[in-house]
């Protein structure tokens, strides 16, 4: 893509989307870890509709760190893979609170090695935050930079590393959250409504 459509393609989306940000329901760290970490190959919507509960037993760390399991699997049995993501999360506030005194650890590295948390967590929690410039990759950003002919890699890795070299750090976090807003509202896996879609003149895919 020109330079020129690079920069028509973050007008339009700036306007269409004028408060980039996650759908996901947080009020601290805490919580958005947990959030993100219940969002892996599941709808925001589902993890919206279980983490007020989650959150009224289990406010912090530590009270998640003794929860049995049996518990935790009972509240977020709605989520996919809830059996695997219930040890994740028990396991995961045990490590931070006893290796990172209760706190989620802020290099790249560190909080990798927490349970349930791989690359894009990471990289959403981290951008979140505010720690670094993060691009974070999901299947949204994947399906609508490739059909935009923003990138070409057949993994996310490749993805993220294809746009992180043609937009500007400090346009990285809004550009995710553009391209997953317009991946669910317009740039659908199954249909996209190519017919009301506002950069659909720039797009290489688009469906006459």
């Amino acid at each position: 893509m020109k330079k020129k459509t690079k920069e028509q393609l973050l007008q339009t989306l700036s306007k269409l989307y004028p408060k980039p940000a996650s759908e996901l329901n947080f009020k601290n760290n805490f919580q958005l870890l947990v959030s993100v970490v219940l969002s892996a190959q599941c709808t925001d919507k589902k993890v919206n509709d279980v983490t007020p509960h989650l959150f009224n037993q289990y406010p912090n760390f530590k009270a998640l760190a003794s929860a049995k399991l049996t518990d935790i699997e009972k509240i977020i049995r709605p989520i996919n893979y809830y059996k695997t993501k219930s040890k994740n999360l028990i396991n995961l506030s045990k490590m931070v609170e006893a290796e990172f005194s209760g706190k989620i650890p802020k290099q790249f590295e560190e909080i990798l090695k927490l349970p349930g948390v791989g690359r894009k967590t990471a990289n959403v929690v981290l951008g979140e935050l505010g720690v670094i410039h993060t691009l974070p990759v999901d299947t949204h950003v994947f399906r609508v930079s490739k059909r935009l002919g923003l990138a070409s890699g057949k993994n996310t890795d490749q993805v993220e590393e294809e746009l992180k070299a043609q937009f500007d750090s400090s346009l990285w976090r809004n550009l995710h959250h553009w391209l997953i807003l317009h991946g669910r509202r317009v740039c659908k896996a199954q249909n996209p409504v190519c017919s009301d879609c506002d950069i659909r003149e720039i797009c290489p895919s688009r469906e006459e």
